[in-house]
């Protein structure tokens, strides 16, 4: 993988936030005071009007980077001729007074290892997207910045002159920092934070432990949680696709998209994922999320809401950044909120039907079952016939998708479900109607000739998307028309690595030039259904290279030389990785390891 661009930073998070550290220890990436926020720190999209907040040494170094294990801490060891040092970098999160504290403060602790380190801490955040810098005003132990609007404190025993100044200082004892917004931290310093670590590395590691998770590739899987996990915005439930905005799907594409929303379909795939781990506490906040949306708009539901339900996510582009790598344009908001996807009914139906079907739920807690069942049959009803934009949301193409058609027949047989534990039969009927009609879409785009399941009603086009006509059980997987179907996408979509575009075909953008990650995953979820499970290993396996050093994954993949691009982490890729891992350890039918 010659010349492979890879994404050389880690997260950290607690629900409340996420940020970027590269392994050059800067703070790249961090949004307060929320996900969708302008950014603090936002180097990753312009090195000059982005800010910056690292701690580096005054020579050449060289950095390892690595999670404290089953944890979100992040560490960066840095060394030199001079010496070395470690920077461990949290947000903290743990259980205080019967509640979460996920507080606005980032800790970054830092710890001579060998040597006399000389090294400088820059600390400079950006507001408004980079279009004006914090005043900067000096404290007794700490660093006031603020903009008129807005107030950041950095408290640290590190000599406040050296944030007037130029020169470094030798590291011969442990340094704390501490970042907060709004509240600052006032209280012994040291002893705070050593406390806060610990408690913070706890939390996580009790996570994991109550995980059921199978010990196929568990490394993987694990990585893959903990990601997802700080996805969500605990405050109100959602769950983001990603934490970034702008990373080009590929150098040059135009395809630079704001993912900081939540996508009701991709909050599906994750809480399957986290559902196949027995964690379920991120089901019943994403079910009050979606709760609050329908009640306060009876209408159409969107494709994607902002964290606190906003309807209006107006795309703008931002032209005084550079963009990631000089990549153009820098988009804020995103202008799919507007379209039409009709999947995202039958998403809403199944992400939340354990709730209303598994018993480790109290029942009682959900007795608005048949009030929401009824609501999300009505969209079904009103708009199956309709033509929409697709899964991969399309801005000038509308058709009777064939995926969108899918999860509406998955999600009326989801409501046959629910129909039944509550006795509603006239429920049961309306929904067995709707899959009905469902089908009939669904069949139109089969293609007998070439014995696949084309893209759209009338359409030629393969896309990966339909991979899930065998991975939802809607084509047997034992069928041949399961097998053919998949022999004929693989054909034309797959590549040699193992790995998936979504589609081949030119849309507004032009061709794709990179693969879509999820979509390998799918393929592997669907090799293991159909019985390939040797091949389906083999996949899985390959697709784990195109991880960074911290296995985390992009959102796309350049088939030429495994390069990242997309936005990065994608809750999407990790979804994928950890449905596919499940998928085959259900095949192996090996035991399941329960915390």
């Amino acid at each position: 993988m010659g010349d492979r661009h890879v994404y050389n930073s880690g997260i950290i998070g607690n629900c409340a936030y996420l940020a970027h550290i590269q392994t050059d220890t800067n703070i790249s990436w961090l949004c307060w005071p929320s996900f969708d926020s302008s950014f603090i720190f936002g180097g990753l999209l312009d090195t000059d009007r982005g800010g910056r907040f690292s701690i580096q040494p005054s020579a050449e170094f060289t950095s390892d980077q690595y999670y404290t294990e089953n944890t979100n801490v992040l560490c960066t060891e840095i060394t030199t001729a001079d010496g070395s040092y470690r920077i461990t970098d949290f947000a903290p999160r743990f259980r205080q007074y019967e509640r979460y504290f996920k507080p606005l403060m980032l800790i970054r602790k830092i710890e001579p290892l060998a040597g006399n380190p000389r090294i400088r801490v820059i600390c400079e955040p950006m507001s408004q997207y980079g279009q004006r810098a914090f005043d900067k005003f000096r404290g007794s132990n700490h660093v006031e910045f603020s903009n008129g609007v807005e107030r950041m404190r950095l408290t640290t025993d590190v000599s406040i002159s050296h944030f007037f100044g130029e020169e470094p200082f030798v590291l011969s004892e442990t340094k704390y920092l501490v970042l907060t917004y709004g509240q600052p931290l006032e209280a012994p310093l040291e002893r705070t934070v050593e406390h806060f670590l610990r408690e913070t590395v706890g939390y996580w590691r009790r996570w994991i432990k109550h995980a059921t998770i199978a010990p196929f590739h568990q490394e993987a899987v694990i990585r893959s949680a903990l990601a997802l996990k700080i996805h969500q915005y605990e405050d109100t439930g959602a769950i983001i696709a990603a934490g970034t905005t702008s990373l080009p799907e590929h150098p040059g594409s135009g395809r630079n998209w704001d993912y900081r929303y939540c996508w009701l379909r991709d909050s599906y795939y994750v809480l399957t994922a986290l559902n196949h781990i027995g964690q379920f506490e991120e089901m019943e906040l994403y079910a009050h999320y979606i709760t609050n949306i329908t009640h306060a708009n009876s209408g159409r539901l969107q494709p994607l809401y902002g964290i606190s339900g906003q309807v209006e996510l107006t795309e703008r582009i931002l032209d005084n950044l550079s963009g990631y790598q000089g990549n153009k344009p820098v988009r804020i908001g995103n202008q799919a909120y507007e379209h039409i996807q009709n999947d995202v009914y039958g998403q809403a139906m199944i992400a939340l039907l354990p709730l209303y079907t598994d018993y480790r739920f109290v029942f009682k807690e959900r007795s608005d079952a048949g009030r929401w069942v009824d609501y999300i049959l009505r969209k079904i009803e009103k708009t199956i016939d309709e033509k929409d934009a697709g899964i991969w949301e399309f801005r000038n193409f509308a058709n009777h998708h064939c995926y969108s058609n899918l999860f509406q027949w998955a999600g009326s047989s989801a409501a046959c479900k629910i129909g039944r534990v509550i006795g509603d039969q006239q429920l049961i009927e309306r929904a067995e109607a709707l899959m009905k009609r469902a089908e009939h879409y669904i069949e139109a785009c089969y293609d007998a000739d070439r014995r696949v399941y084309t893209n759209a009603v009338g359409s030629p086009h393969l896309d990966a998307s339909t991979l899930q006509l065998i991975v939802m059980h809607y084509l047997d997987p034992s069928s041949e028309r399961a097998r053919a179907h998949l022999e004929a996408l693989e054909r034309e979509l797959k590549t040699p690595q193992g790995l998936f575009y979504r589609y081949l075909h030119a849309d507004d953008f032009g061709k794709p030039k990179s693969t879509f990650l999820i979509c390998a995953f799918w393929y592997v979820e669907a090799l293991a259904s159909v019985g390939r499970v040797d091949e389906a290993i083999t996949t899985f396996e390959r697709l784990l290279t195109y991880a960074n050093h911290l296995m985390l994954f992009s959102e796309d993949v350049d088939e030429s030389n495994g390069s990242q691009w997309g936005n990065f982490p994608q809750a999407y890729s990790h979804v994928g990785l950890m449905n596919a891992a499940y998928r085959i350890a259900t095949k192996l039918d090996r035991p399941i390891f329960v915390g």
